[in-house]
């Protein structure tokens, strides 16, 4: 019988997987009331930020580490631009023209990237078996843009939306190769709790700089869905997985957030009426293979 723990870690992992995947969803049902993607993003890391704090400050109560020096403030504010602040904004960006669907498939290529980052600028081979997952990553791709391609009248719109979406991908990537570097330094505790703080504060400043102050009023559909946003597809999903690592390890967590562009799929058809198509579901499969693949050992 399994340890009552790899349970919850599993429950932990599974319901982490579908919180991030929900975000596209609650992003789409909050465009129509016409907010805009910089105000949306500084009302969900707004909401968010305290969270973060607060598990900056349990950290710091609970371990008592020793301070950030300069070179580590340096890599958290790094970490936090690229990867919760500017991976968040062009991925927001790119919902303005693309299907929820699409979105998750394409950010769901980062591993593939963080492989081929690492053979450019850390000299690491390409295995067989990476260059295969990364070959079958982006036929699942190429099938599922041809099936938005395929809806008349979008084919500007997908080209934009799939562009600013690869650049969050690429951001995301980027944070991931630094962020292993941090982590294990500083503990995933402190890194998540403060270079989250810093992307909080970059998107607040972002929207101070580029909208008038009373934009932060919306209508309450808009704030209720920017609240579900920083809840359960922000704050619940960090800790969840977070936990879900711990008890689990890192390899079954990453194979178990495979489920996330299924759950998106599923979820665009059912509250968005976004339409199914087979190119999409075997693009999707094809997606998911090919990061199950990469994330394998050999």
């Amino acid at each position: 019988m399994s340890h009552p723990g790899n349970r919850i870690g599993l429950v932990f992992a599974v319901l982490g997987a579908v919180g991030f995947s929900f975000k596209a969803i609650l992003i789409k049902l909050a465009y129509p009331y016409g907010v805009d993607a910089v105000t949306l993003l500084a009302l969900r890391m707004g909401l968010s930020l305290p969270f973060f704090l607060a598990l900056g400050w349990a950290d710091q109560r609970r371990r008592q580490p020793l301070p950030l020096t300069g070179r580590d403030w340096g890599l958290m504010l790094g970490l936090g631009f690229s990867g919760y602040y500017l991976a968040s904004y062009l991925d927001f960006l790119g919902l303005q023209y693309i299907s929820a669907a699409l979105e998750r498939l394409i950010l769901f290529a980062y591993p593939t990237l963080v492989v081929l980052f690492s053979a450019f600028f850390l000299g690491k081979p390409v295995t067989r078996r990476a260059a295969g997952a990364i070959a079958l990553c982006y036929a699942g791709i190429a099938l599922a843009v041809a099936h938005d391609l395929d809806l008349a009248g979008t084919a500007r719109d997908v080209w934009i939306g799939g562009s600013l979406v690869f650049g969050s991908a690429v951001s995301y990537a980027v944070y991931l190769m630094g962020n292993g570097q941090a982590v294990g330094r500083l503990g995933a505790a402190r890194v998540t709790a403060w270079a989250s703080t810093i992307a909080c504060v970059l998107c607040l400043a972002h929207f101070a700089a580029t909208r008038p102050l009373g934009l932060l009023v919306q209508p309450a559909p808009v704030m209720g869905l920017a609240a579900a946003m920083a809840l359960f597809s922000t704050v619940l999903p960090v800790w969840m997985v977070s936990e879900a690592i711990r008890r689990l390890g890192a390899g079954p967590v990453s194979l178990i957030g495979t489920l996330g562009p299924v759950v998106t799929l599923f979820l665009g058809w059912l509250i968005l009426a976004e339409p199914i198509g087979m190119y999409q579901i075997v693009g999707g499969a094809l997606v998911v293979a090919g990061v199950v693949l990469v994330g394998r050992k050999s």
